[in-house]
């Protein structure tokens, strides 16, 4: 990917947190795409609404956080033998910290041309950035100084396509996915410390699948359902909810698919769930069962220009997404029904931004698409 293509991610997502929002996770504030933000341009080019740009070395399919005039995000080269970390002013683009983090990366897991080394999405409080680069390392900075001051380099699985779960804040926890073709768990560490807390291995047992149908890249997702905290969480062959505390699981769903990418969504006491590769659907299951909940809380299941990659956006009742091959669809929430669908065109691996009643479908070839969040396209 060129580099004005990265960069420009950069620009857009700082348009998206200049109204004071924070956007401090993969897919902001509350996790799903959502932004308050007002004012965003709908049309810009190398010249037309750009407030600054800036290089940025290596090769990242992460996400920049926002934290008051901080924009934190990962890089790598392609090679993948060193990790860095770099901080940009939000209000002029200059580089406030270029910190390489691991330096020292002798075996290096295979990677394919889908992925990066620095895939994963950093997450971000006041006075503190946690960059995740699964295998290779985690590591806790000070914002202000750009200190190291913690790291972890023991946490395993092999990845075989690359990194690319996003690490999630709870309490003092930072808590992220290792599914792996070889081991499959959720890992909780203290933020404060990166010491274990606690560690879960996925209950569905996947020894009779091939290696390369076991692995997994979502990221979890915080929810509330009847005054409890569940934490939404994807792997190869079925999803979870678990207690994000002790690690607990609460109830799961067994569907087939694996390398699932797309981060879960809720609303209505619903997850919507997206079940991966080899040819991904959608399913709506309700969050307040037990145990496996296949037969009794699934409430339907779409299968046709679902995304293997990128995560819907919810608005009003509506889901609004755009598959792999740029097809964009306006599904009804409660039922599944597609209201619309129209190929916009492109490849697209990026999930979907709402903000001021549009739709903002960011394409492979470095394309926005831009659409009113509504029943007619």
């Amino acid at each position: 990917m060129p580099k004005f293509i990265a960069t420009f991610a950069v620009l857009l997502t700082t348009s998206l947190a200049s109204a004071g929002d924070r956007w401090p996770q993969f897919r902001g504030p509350t996790g799903d795409g959502l932004s308050d933000a007002v004012g965003l341009p709908v049309i810009w080019s190398e010249t037309e609404n750009v407030t600054w740009k800036t290089p940025i070395h290596g090769r990242a399919w992460s996400s920049p956080v926002v934290l008051g005039n901080q924009i934190w995000m990962t890089t790598a080269p392609e090679d993948g033998h060193e990790m860095s970390v770099i901080c940009v002013a939000l209000d002029s683009g200059r580089i406030v910290h270029d910190i390489r983090l691991f330096t020292d990366i002798v075996v290096v897991q295979e990677m394919i041309a889908l992925n990066s080394f620095a895939s994963p999405t950093p997450v971000i409080e006041e006075g503190r950035v946690w960059v995740h680069f699964g295998v290779y390392g985690t590591a806790c900075l000070d914002t202000s100084t750009g200190k190291v001051l913690w790291m972890r380099r023991d946490i395993h699985c092999d990845h075989y396509r690359g990194p690319g779960s996003s690490p999630i804040l709870y309490g003092d926890l930072l808590i992220f996915h290792m599914d792996g073709i070889d081991v499959q768990y959720v890992i909780a560490l203290d933020k404060a410390t990166g010491a274990t807390r606690w560690k879960t291995d996925r209950s569905i047992d996947l020894e009779a699948y091939v290696p390369d149908l076991r692995k997994a890249y979502s990221t979890p997702l915080l929810i509330e359902v009847d005054g409890r905290t569940q934490m939404l969480s994807t792997g190869s062959e079925g999803s979870y909810s678990y207690d994000p505390a002790t690690g607990k699981e609460l109830w799961r769903v067994r569907h087939n698919g694996f390398s699932n990418v797309s981060r879960p969504l809720f609303g209505r006491g619903v997850a919507y769930l997206n079940t991966g590769f080899s040819k991904a659907h959608l399913w709506a299951v309700r969050c307040d069962g037990g145990g496996d909940v296949t037969d009794t809380h699934v409430e339907w299941t779409l299968t046709k220009a679902v995304p293997s990659k990128p995560t819907p956006v919810l608005v009003d009742g509506l889901l609004f997404m755009a598959d792999d091959n740029g097809v964009a669809s306006c599904v009804e929430a409660a039922t599944g029904e597609v209201v619309w669908q129209e190929r916009i065109g492109g490849k697209h691996s990026a999930s979907p931004i709402h903000a001021e009643g549009r739709v903002y479908f960011f394409s492979h070839e470095g394309e926005t698409t831009v659409v009113q969040a509504t029943r007619q396209f």
